[in-house]
């Protein structure tokens, strides 16, 4: 249980009060997967199901009646220590470094704008990079806050998970690929590819998916950016493995598309990690607690579900 989230433990308390995971995402605003996610997260940590689930209909199992009695003891003692900081008006200023990779670069921002609002005499410093400089970067003390889709396993970090992180095949309108399907991943083999360099997570994860299908890209082309990547593809020079969360406008404008291929797309998760060695500033914490509370909800909101293939579930995703 030591690991275990506030934001779980409001999830928690939410659905149980509802019995529902659909009214709980209303109360939450996030979406029923979301919902779905955090409680599997924190049956994780508990090491039993705290709902029994029959279709849509849910009933909390003794463990999880037990467990809802300090959960709201839990949130009770957060609300009355919140309003005391509140009096005594917490963060009005301070500096906060993040680091993010590329791929998070599409909705970090935005993000950002809105914690700005509400935060707006922190100072932010954002600084972009592939996953293995911001894990050196956190080791070093030089970031508050990383934002990534693969948490170093090596490093004493804390990384709490925020949102799903779909990631899949991207080719122009009329590739091949683009039309029917599922295709068999083997397939993927017979054309050209253009992927992120070493040290990306993106190129990791894809590395990963093609040991488990035991296949090897016989060619392909690397290169470091995103939006290169992109424009690459729709120029017909190949085809690629990217975020989802990097294409909502080329989808929206036909410009790419996301072919039916077998295990399709992949769902990982994002998160935000610290180093353990460093004392988070107040700013720090601050910019946490938002994104662990709005992240989820935001990217629903920004990217919709649309990118899902049909059946996935976001309470799926991968660690």
């Amino acid at each position: 249980m030591k690991n275990a989230t506030i934001r779980q433990l409001r999830v928690f308390s939410a659905a149980a009060r509802h019995l529902h995971f659909g009214k709980a995402a209303q109360e939450m605003h996030l979406t029923p997967p979301a919902v779905s996610m955090q409680i599997r997260e924190l049956e994780s940590q508990v090491g039993l199901p705290l709902f029994e689930r029959q279709g849509k209909s849910v009933s909390l199992t003794l463990t999880g009646e037990y467990l809802v009695v300090y959960a709201r003891k839990v949130l009770a003692t957060l609300k009355d220590a919140e309003d005391a900081m509140a009096r005594l008006r917490g963060i009005k200023a301070g500096r906060l470094t993040i680091g993010m990779v590329s791929t998070a670069q599409y909705f970090v921002p935005r993000l950002l704008a809105r914690f700005h609002a509400e935060y707006p005499h922190v100072e932010v410093r954002l600084s972009v990079g592939n996953r293995e400089q911001l894990v050196s970067h956190l080791q070093n003390s030089e970031l508050d806050l990383a934002i990534m889709g693969r948490p170093p396993r090596d490093v004493a970090t804390r990384a709490e998970p925020f949102a799903a992180h779909p990631m899949g095949i991207i080719a122009p309108p009329q590739h091949p690929l683009s039309t029917g399907g599922p295709h068999s991943a083997t397939l993927l083999t017979q054309f050209n590819f253009i992927i992120r360099e070493p040290g990306s997570g993106t190129r990791a994860t894809f590395e990963e998916y093609l040991h488990q299908h035991q296949m090897e890209l016989p060619l392909f082309t690397e290169m470091q950016s995103n939006e290169t990547i992109k424009q690459a593809v729709m120029a017909n020079m190949g085809i690629s493995f990217l975020s989802l969360h990097t294409i909502d406008l080329e989808l929206r404008n036909n410009l790419l598309t996301v072919p039916s291929i077998e295990g399709m797309p992949l769902l990982r998760r994002w998160y935000a990690v610290n180093s353990l060695a460093k004392l988070l500033s107040p700013g720090a914490e601050a910019f946490r607690y938002f994104i662990l509370e709005h992240g989820e909800s935001f990217l629903a909101e920004t990217f919709g579900t649309d990118i899902l293939a049909p059946g996935k579930d976001l309470a799926n995703a991968e660690p």
